[in-house]
């Protein structure tokens, strides 16, 4: 089978040489189940990933390996019969030679040095962390201090955005979570001119958005019948948010709310006079209407038990059309659109897959 992994070289493929590189994925689409490599399998992310791709058409899981090479060997008690695999310590060189693609779902230190290491060895990389989210050299050296610069630069991965760079991808990093909702949401309009001044989100996360390390914060008598707003004006969400919205301003708050899993963002924005709500209608139509992940609610307004466990994005808005003001509520399953599934979308992108492959039965 053709694999990635075997290092550079391997793009010398004569099945390549007659394709050309923009036919690479169909080159190895075809070629039999894609080997696919996990790093952070044991988080909660890690674990959405292994429960996709173990029942993923097209996929194979070679490797499973936790975060850290001290960690000991263990199995999935919760995905008994749906993957019968071990996951064992993290081993860069293990993995590389088993892996044609590796998903990370590392902490953003370890990615950071991980995934140049396997980029150079030449495999294909889905990096689920912030560590090469932000652009800007500036401003991840402000808020990724320890992210090594990739020799490749990687392509952002909100698949609705960016499909034609994710196809030819080598190296792709995921949104995070809080901005993919948002961003589905405020994109459409900021193309079409329909925003005007400071954008503000109000966030709700379920706690599992904190990740797995157990905290003060995460303990279940602290967060249980509570709401708490946190990362007040120092998320590294906002310039996240910012940087995809060409630089405006966005006030950004989110909030830990006592539930499991799922995110709802609501959005606070003005429009120019006499914008009407036809119009944003119609632009909303026209930016998703072929988006097989992405549901528009119009006036009806979603909930997080709509898109829980699911790999959609459900938007809503109201339009006060005196006004202008407009205020937009976008919902997501944290760990699957807002992680695991959204790194199976573009894995499924990069291999020339259908893009729900994997993610809708």
């Amino acid at each position: 089978m053709f694999s990635f992994a075997r290092g550079v070289s391997s793009l010398t493929d004569p099945a390549l040489s007659k394709t050309g590189t923009s036919d690479r994925s169909a080159v190895l689409a075809t070629s039999g189940p894609v080997r696919v490599g996990l790093a952070g399998a044991t988080g909660f992310a890690g674990q959405e990933l292994v429960r996709l791709m173990a029942r993923h058409p097209h996929a194979q899981i070679a490797a499973a390996m936790a975060s850290s090479a001290s960690s000991p060997t263990r199995k999935l008690p919760a995905l008994d019969r749906i993957w019968d695999g071990t996951i064992v310590p993290f081993d860069l060189a293990a993995l590389a030679d088993a892996s044609d693609v590796v998903f990370l779902s590392l902490p953003e230190d370890a990615a950071g040095e991980v995934a140049p290491a396997l980029v150079d060895r030449g495999v294909r990389v889905i990096d689920l962390s912030g560590a090469f989210r932000l652009r800007d050299e500036a401003a991840r050296l402000r808020w990724y201090p320890k992210t090594k610069p990739a020799s490749v630069v990687p392509v952002y991965g909100l698949t609705e955005r960016n499909r034609e760079a994710i196809r030819d991808a080598r190296f792709v990093t995921c949104p995070g979570c809080y901005p993919t909702a948002a961003l589905l949401a405020l994109t459409p309009l900021a193309d079409a001119k329909l925003l005007v001044g400071e954008v503000v989100i109000d966030a709700k996360s379920g706690i599992s958005g904190a990740g797995k390390t157990p905290s003060e914060r995460t303990h279940f008598s602290e967060c249980h019948g509570s709401v708490a707003a946190y990362g007040v004006l120092g998320h590294r969400h906002t310039p996240e948010i910012e940087q995809e919205l060409d630089g405006r301003t966005v006030t950004f708050v989110p909030h830990l709310v006592p539930l499991d899993r799922g995110i709802l963002e609501t959005i606070y924005a003005k429009v120019p006079t006499g914008t009407k709500t036809r119009q944003l209608h119609d632009v909303m139509q026209a930016a998703w209407a072929s988006a097989p992940f992405v549901r528009l609610r119009a006036e009806t307004l979603p909930e997080i038990k709509h898109v829980a466990y699911s790999n959609f994005c459900d938007i809503g808005w109201r339009l006060d059309e005196p006004t202008g003001r407009l205020v937009m509520v976008s919902c997501l399953d944290n760990l699957v659109k807002g992680a695991a599934g959204q790194a199976v979308q573009n894995f499924n992108v990069m291999l020339g897959f259908d893009e729900r492959a994997g993610l809708l039965a």
